[in-house]
């Protein structure tokens, strides 16, 4: 937009320019408008009032969200059950009951109007770094990643140990102990414990990749040992490289930014295994994760998820077929997710090593 100022003064020398012979269009190309916002200027008393846009008076689109829908949204999102929930986990859940209200988007519009819209805190954006090898999963029990958390106590200095296996494809926590001490015994038996209960590698022809970081329990010998008897590939991450291992930490983050988590510490080892126990029947029964489509983490590991993302995807073309104006474009992707990578390269070295791996499950 040009300030009234700005026009009355281009007005004017475009007058000048013409009074002394030159060509009105040309004189307005000169300025930089042309001979139509002139004439539009002139005629609709743009010259005198300034441009009236931003004061017209803006009619409510037809598509948007009644009064009473919006109420309905901010109850539901402020119901106990959502409280500490964002609308990227609230439309799934509610679409799993058969409850569609409006996109995330919307929610987020609702939220910011009433001044409820708050950021996450402390969340850092990562940093970048050379990736390191690349392992594909397409199935559960094909990638594993393992890793050690501290967990403190109130006594100042004194700490449990969380161990846990996240499996990659399906983010289930497949295994994990808490422990007083920090021993490779600990680790090597919650790994033989986690084997026999996954069934692996029974149940599979390819061979189980178990990802961790270079702590010396985790490459302790009777860990190395164990790894070997039980046929499971060793993957470690880079050295001084702390995001390597993203999807252990990531679940060690969900965990201690849990309600739940106490901020002064565990009062004893027992307590400390309550909560984990309470934890991991949360994030594998309960947590709609999204990096798997918002599903839960058991659903997916069961195979569960592709029937409640199709279910997802007909809820969503009956909403759009009961509101076309409300959708500009497609509705949202609830197709399963195939492939998951650790610590990915580039997007054709993925492809590659999924190709590689489905033809050999069908081999």
């Amino acid at each position: 937009m040009i300030a009234l100022e700005d026009r009355q003064q281009r007005a004017q020398w475009i007058e000048e320019a013409h009074a002394a012979g030159a060509r009105l269009e040309e004189a307005c190309r000169l300025v930089g408008v042309t001979l139509r916002t002139l004439q539009r200027w002139k005629g609709g008393g743009g010259l005198e009032q300034g441009d009236q846009r931003p004061v017209a008076p803006h009619p409510t689109p037809a598509h948007a969200l009644s009064s009473e829908e919006r109420e309905r949204i901010l109850a539901v999102v402020n119901e106990p059950r959502f409280a500490e929930l964002p609308p990227t986990r609230i439309v799934p859940m509610l679409a799993d009951e058969g409850i569609y209200l409006g996109s995330e988007a919307t929610f987020y519009r609702v939220l910011r109007d009433v001044g409820q819209l708050k950021p996450r805190g402390r969340a850092k954006a990562p940093r970048s770094q050379r990736p390191p090898t690349t392992h594909i999963a397409t199935a559960p029990n094909q990638v594993w990643c393992w890793d050690i958390t501290y967990l403190p106590r109130t006594v100042k200095g004194c700490y449990d140990f969380l161990y846990l296996i996240l499996d990659l494809y399906s983010r289930k926590i497949v295994g994990w102990s808490v422990h007083e001490e920090d021993q490779a015994d600990h680790a090597a038996e919650l790994l033989r414990r986690t084997t026999l209960a996954e069934g692996v590698p029974e149940r599979q022809q390819r061979r189980l990749v178990l990802h961790g970081d270079n702590g010396a329990t985790l490459k302790a010998t009777s860990v190395l040992a164990m790894l070997q008897w039980l046929q499971i590939e060793p993957s470690y991450s880079r050295p001084r490289v702390s995001d390597d291992n993203a999807y252990a930490e990531a679940a060690f983050r969900t965990a201690k930014y849990r309600p739940e988590f106490p901020a002064r510490g565990f009062d004893s080892p027992e307590a400390a295994l309550q909560w984990a126990y309470a934890f991991v029947r949360w994030y594998n029964e309960e947590h709609r994760h999204s990096g798997i489509r918002y599903v839960t983490p058991s659903q997916r590991h069961a195979g569960e998820d592709e029937a409640i993302l199709a279910a997802r995807h007909a809820l969503y073309q009956q909403s759009r077929e009961a509101h076309p104006q409300r959708w500009s474009g497609e509705t949202r992707n609830w197709s399963p997710i195939r492939e998951v990578a650790l610590n990915p390269e580039r997007e054709n070295v993925v492809q590659e090593s999924a190709e590689i791996n489905n033809k050999e499950e069908f081999e």
